[in-house]
């Protein structure tokens, strides 16, 4: 296990990019989009960056997105693609503990503002219709581990089968609902014990459920076909998979810990612990991550329903999927490499698919346009709606979130939950947390200005903005 450190030093290729020039064990560069200001204090995760970019097989660069934050291994915001047929790796670090973590962004059929009058009634109907916080809880009592593994296969599509949605929710949903090669048999019993009663629950930390409004559209094209318009209401479900993910990724990491020896792997962080993609515990690995992305479809999907629910008592009002995609995945896809096309496993933790128009994994009716990219903002500052560009760099990726600067601690040490929840609904914005304490943790001043964050990714070339959209409500772990 190498020991490997040493000063990182930037050179900046062109405004909001980048270099890592390679030294040492490097086996490529790092490529970091952001601008000073962003960087700011950003040390630990800059020299993450370079210890990725030694990992085998690794091609391109070692990437970081505009929200870049330190991280487990992997910098949050890291991307990575190893060539598989080269020897190419999987890490867990790459994916992190939250597996699949990602955004769904429904939109109601109904103008934002005519339904204000309604919306305390629907929030202390959100605030009582979804689970949160740390512990079990969840919309679905599951019968048992048989429905637990129907879940780990089948994702939405499962949750939509029986019930709890409808057929644009697998269309317009990243992998149609499923993501496929979802191996039950490597996930863990402990895993599998703490996913049984969590299933449609938001957990705790930075997941959210929000109620929002469409405050500017800047793409009219992408967003009539996204199905958004300015002032339409809008829910943005920001949530994973819960104990099971987490599960998933502390046993597989163990796993690879112990095997990298045998594949004569050295890492310069153990916390980087990978193996080839086509060993066995590659291979493992995997299967396992795919039955827990399917399991934080799952998760969503139910949610959804629950707040569509609430819309329609209330209201009267219907909730039409916009798109669902995660931000914390390992994916095989194909791209090209040196002008040949290779088979690629494209690590994502903290950092967003975005696949241009004409991408042939894109549902029929959003082709045109390209795929739509959610970016959660925090408490009282807006969120965006993007869309991928052609050529997008760094594997067709871009950013996932604001990107935080402050631990929790810290944050619940500069205001209080009384405080923060005194200060949004006096801007208007109604707050159901589970917890004074939870609340003061995600406060806005702890994450970097997720307006900067979507500009410099925009300007960077890695997606193009197409609509703003500002909290009305918000339902907090």
């Amino acid at each position: 296990m190498g020991t490997w450190e040493a000063a990182v030093e930037l050179v900046e290729e062109r405004p909001h990019r980048f270099r890592i020039d390679r030294h040492g064990p490097m086996r490529v560069p790092g490529t970091v989009f952001a601008s000073r200001a962003l960087l700011r204090d950003a040390e630990q995760s800059l020299q993450q960056v370079a210890n990725v970019a030694t990992l085998p097989g690794i091609v391109g660069a070692s990437y970081a997105m505009p929200d870049i934050h330190w991280g487990y291994g992997f910098p949050i915001g890291g991307v990575a693609a190893t060539d598989v047929d080269a020897g190419g790796v999987v890490s867990p670090g790459g994916v992190g503990f939250d597996i699949s973590c990602g955004v769904r962004l429904l939109a109601a059929d109904t103008d934002g503002r005519e339904l204000e009058p309604a919306l305390p009634t629907i929030m202390d109907g959100l605030d009582r219709s979804i689970p949160r916080g740390a512990g079990p809880g969840g919309v679905w009592r599951l019968t048992g581990p048989g429905q637990l593994e129907r879940i780990l296969r089948g994702g939405s599509r499962y949750a939509v089968e029986e019930g709890y949605g409808e057929e644009r929710d697998l269309t317009r949903c990243e992998d149609g609902g499923a993501v496929a090669d979802a191996d039950v048999g490597e996930v863990g019993g402990r895993a599998r014990e703490r996913g049984l009663g969590q299933v449609g629950s938001l957990g705790s930390a930075n997941h959210f459920l929000e109620v929002q409004r469409v405050d500017e559209v800047y793409d009219e094209t992408a967003a009539a076909a996204f199905g958004i318009a300015v002032d339409q209401l809008c829910v943005m479900i920001h949530c994973g998979s819960r104990g099971l993910g987490h599960q998933i990724c502390t046993d597989h990491v163990r796993a690879m810990d112990g095997a990298m020896s045998r594949y004569g792997t050295a890492v310069p962080d153990r916390q980087l612990a990978c193996t080839p993609v086509d060993s066995p515990e590659g291979r493992a690995y995997l299967g396992a991550m795919a039955a827990a992305a399917n399991y934080g479809r799952a998760n969503r999907q139910l949610l959804s329903d629950a707040a569509r629910r609430v819309f329609g008592r209330v209201a009267g009002t219907r909730l039409s999927l916009v798109y669902d995609v995660s931000h914390n995945l390992a994916k095989i896809e194909t791209h090209t490499v040196a002008g040949a096309r290779r088979r690629l496993c494209v690590h994502r933790k903290g950092a967003t698919r975005a696949f241009p128009p004409g991408h042939p994994d894109l549902p029929q009716d959003l082709r045109d346009v390209g795929q739509p990219v959610l970016i959660p903002g925090t408490m009282g500052t807006a969120s965006y709606v993007l869309v991928g560009v052609p050529g997008g760099d760094a594997f067709s990726s871009t950013c996932h979130g604001a990107g935080r600067v402050l631990s929790r601690h810290r944050a619940a040490r500069a205001v209080s939950g009384q405080e923060l929840r005194a200060r949004l609904e006096a801007a208007g914005i109604a707050v159901r947390p589970r917890s004074l304490r939870a609340l003061s943790e995600e406060a806005p001043e702890a994450y970097k200005d997720v307006s900067e964050v979507v500009a410099v990714s925009e300007a960077a070339g890695l997606c193009r903005v197409v609509a703003r959209l500002v909290p009305l409500g918000v339902v907090k772990g």
